[in-house]
């Protein structure tokens, strides 16, 4: 059975570009919801020790990773964000990596919009955080890390498995690599039954004495 057709390059531009708007909408929509309602630094308890909020102010890389530097990963977050949009725009073909580098990009986008506009101001934002899940690991992490961790899982996973931007593989072959094509036609070598090779006249005319 023949996969699906690839992508025309405005939809997955279409597909990257709703995934990343709502990804960036739900970031900032429950970071703003923390601030409001969580006392900062003070944790409050959601499922036991299964789920804390904390609200905090990271100036470091996602899960309060690497501090000092703020203005790196600003850099750092816009260039990714870039090279995403110049994927979507140009080569992507594959719904997977349309979803993937949407929802990634929905995430770079989160933190990027703390770094730009939030305090202590641009381009050295602190990043908002208020998840914790203390049984999985210590650090406080926010809708967007999310994205971000899990996604750049699954593009590991999609270039492990072969799967191209354009939607095609690197490895393994489909049935319709198999279809004869002008440089590879369809062999006409059958196998031979020794019987009916035997009984078969050697040429035109009747069987010789």
């Amino acid at each position: 059975m023949a996969g699906r057709p690839p992508l025309h390059q405005a939809a997955a531009g279409t597909i990257v570009a709703i995934l990343a708007a709502a990804v960036l909408a739900a970031d900032q929509f429950t970071k703003h919801l923390a601030i409001e309602n969580l006392p900062p630094g003070e944790p409050v308890p959601v499922l036991g020790d299964f789920l804390i909020f904390i609200l905090v102010r990271n100036p470091g890389a996602a899960f309060s990773l690497g501090e000092g530097v703020t203005w790196l990963f600003t850099i750092a977050l816009a260039a990714v964000a870039v090279a995403i949009v110049w994927f979507a725009v140009r080569g992507i073909r594959s719904r997977l990596w349309a979803v993937a580098l949407g929802l990634l990009l929905g995430g770079v986008l989160g933190n990027l919009t703390d770094r730009v506009f939030r305090e202590p101001g641009f381009p050295i934002g602190h990043v908002v955080d208020f998840i914790n899940t203390p049984w999985m690991m210590p650090a406080i992490y926010n809708v967007a890390d999310i994205f971000i961790v899990s996604m750049m899982i699954g593009i590991a996973l999609l270039v492990l498995v072969g799967l191209r931007l354009d939607g095609g593989r690197d490895r393994g072959r489909s049935d319709d690599d198999t279809a004869p094509t002008a440089e590879h036609p369809a062999s006409t070598d059958a196998p031979i039954d020794a019987d009916t090779t035997d009984a078969a006249p050697d040429g035109p005319g009747a069987p010789r004495a």
